[in-house]
């Protein structure tokens, strides 16, 4: 007797009786790991889709996880026969853009100067001009983007200015929760700070895959929302999560016992592999859930000398909105959820190899799509979701409210290797949703601006979900605003590239620094319009700019 195992969309049939883990190895799949299968370090999570009843009860090691999450290790098959599915929470490189997209920036965009906070004087290396070491080797730093869903990291020769590598993977903290305020909850109710040792254990192993020695590397730079962040600096988030929302640097700074949001820590606190001398530097928020990553974004399009009027949105869980120039600021932070990044989503994934990532329905009514790097379909991500509610408003087989026509009560897009890739009515229903909560942050902002989307010079889409948007389906559905597509310049990961600006130039930190101080912060929660517009939001109807000042 044997069962199906589906592991990292590797399929094999197995005897009963081994640890996830074990048959993880024999396929050659990498388990993250610091303690070699002792239940201790609580990396080898993986997420059952299906086959629980296949698999041994969890064990005391596992007390802090719930839903379909486990240890590798101590998660042990034991029937006869069935099916199993699971992935680990690294899944190979996911397709985040790695590279600044800014090719049609301002003309006036600045050349960087260099000027890292570590510098060489021969064999002294010095940090903010005191000596941290004695070596004639290379000296290396950090950036990284910490999403909610996602990660970015990316090593750079702190000399050159040159990019060595880059690396990006699943936030394995989802065990705690899919969005910002369940991760606020969990990281309150369980001691021990584990998401922040979970996360630091995946970097590690991350950072020591790199080509260069980890002791080489002198200082990072850290950009993220403002939950994100502070986890990762091992802070309480528990203020970040009541209202008025603010993080405990906030409080901090307002009764007078900081003078910047940004924080600093050495590697060594923050549990990772650096020198033993080196500083993690996390970017400066601007005010409640609009976080670092916000701030990294105005850097990347320098927002500190824009004359035309500008508007930044990073499409994600946690969706940040920024409109204006360098006279005056506007900034808005929207909940909106994690289903355009897959989760909540019946058939969801990231933006993986063998994910459905563009959808056409043929003239004969037919699906086509397009896979990530080819293959068989294992789910679909934001950019497929995208397209295919699209398709199917336009094709007449969803209306406006998200209900599908003709009686359809799912969409089946492939069937194969046993399992359906489809989307239910539900499904759409997250989509709206988080959706609505963008839209609203449109209206509302622009509002408060006194402006409408026609106003705008430039409409700068970021993140790796934004760069591979269809921008005619966006516009179909209401994600976006309806405006020249002239205007809308997919930049890619413009929070990443802020954050290496922020680790080259000490300038350009201070910049920041004094810009996050200008920014005003739009509070969506209290605006009396916001359950009307994010009413509207939820269907299915393109934005307009005549609907903008409709509620002010």
């Amino acid at each position: 007797m044997s069962v199906e195992l589906h592991f990292n969309n590797q399929q094999s049939n197995v005897t009963p009786g081994s640890s996830l883990f074990d048959y993880a190895e024999a396929l050659g799949i990498h388990v993250p790991t610091s303690c070699h299968k002792q239940g201790k370090c609580k990396e080898c999570l993986v997420e059952i889709f299906e086959g629980m009843a296949c698999l041994s009860e969890p064990v005391l090691q596992e007390a802090h996880l719930s839903d379909n999450f486990r240890l590798s290790c101590r998660c042990h098959i034991i029937a006869d026969s069935g099916v199993v599915r699971c992935h680990t929470m690294r899944r190979g490189n996911m397709r985040i853009e790695s590279r600044f997209a800014g090719l049609q920036l301002p003309k006036n965009h600045r050349k960087l100067r260099l000027d890292p906070a570590v510098t060489r004087d021969g064999d002294r290396i010095l940090l903010d001009g005191e000596e941290i070491d004695r070596t004639n080797g290379p000296i290396h730093g950090l950036a990284m983007d910490l999403g909610t869903t996602t990660i970015v990291i990316r090593l750079l020769n702190l000399e050159t200015g040159e990019v060595i590598a880059d690396a990006s993977f699943e936030n394995p903290q989802r065990f705690g929760g899919s969005e910002v305020m369940a991760r606020i909850h969990y990281d309150t109710e369980h001691h021990g700070k584990l998401l922040q040792r979970t996360l630091a254990g995946y970097l590690s192993h991350a950072i020591e895959e790199f080509p260069v020695d980890p002791q080489s590397i002198y200082e990072m730079v850290v950009a993220g929302n403002s939950t994100m962040r502070d986890l990762f600096f091992r802070l309480s988030v528990y203020a970040i999560g009541q209202s008025p929302y603010q993080s405990i640097t906030e409080l901090e700074m307002a009764a007078g016992h900081r003078t910047t949001t940004s924080l600093t820590a050495s590697a060594k606190r923050l549990l990772l592999p650096l020198h033993p001398k080196a500083r993690v530097y996390g970017l400066p928020i601007i005010s409640g859930h609009v976080g670092a990553d916000a701030a990294a974004c105005m850097l990347a399009v320098d927002l500190a000398n824009e004359e035309r009027l500008v508007a930044i949105m990073d499409i994600g869980t946690n969706t940040e909105l920024i409109v204006g120039n360098k006279h005056k600021i506007l900034a808005a932070s929207c909940p909106a959820g994690p289903a355009f990044e897959g989760g909540k989503i019946s058939c969801g994934m990231p933006g993986l190899s063998g994910a459905i990532e563009k959808v056409k329905i043929t003239a004969d009514g037919a699906i086509a799509y397009q896979v990530i790097d080819g293959g068989l379909p294992q789910g679909i991500c934001g950019s497929g979701l995208v397209d295919l509610l699209s398709e199917l408003l336009k094709n007449g087989r969803m209306n406006t409210l998200g209900r599908f026509e003709n009686g359809e009560h799912q969409i089946v897009l492939d069937s194969n290797d046993g399992r359906q890739i489809y989307i239910n009515e539900s499904d759409v229903n997250e989509l709206a949703q988080a959706k609505g909560a963008n839209v609203a942050g449109l209206h509302i902002v622009f509002s408060e601006y006194g402006i409408g989307f026609d106003d705008l010079e430039v409409f700068y889409l970021a993140g790796g979900f934004g760069r591979h948007l269809d921008i005619a389906s966006s516009k179909r559905i209401g994600l976006l605003p309806n405006i020249d597509d002239a205007k809308i310049l997919q930049v890619g990961n413009a929070a990443i590239e802020g954050a290496c600006i922020a680790l080259l130039s000490r300038t350009k930190r201070m910049e920041l620094e004094k810009l996050v101080k200008r920014v005003i912060h739009c509070r969506l929660e209290t605006d009396p319009a916001f359950f009307d517009y994010f009413v509207e939001g939820c269907q299915f109807n393109p934005v307009e700019t005549l609907d903008v000042l409709q509620y002010a």
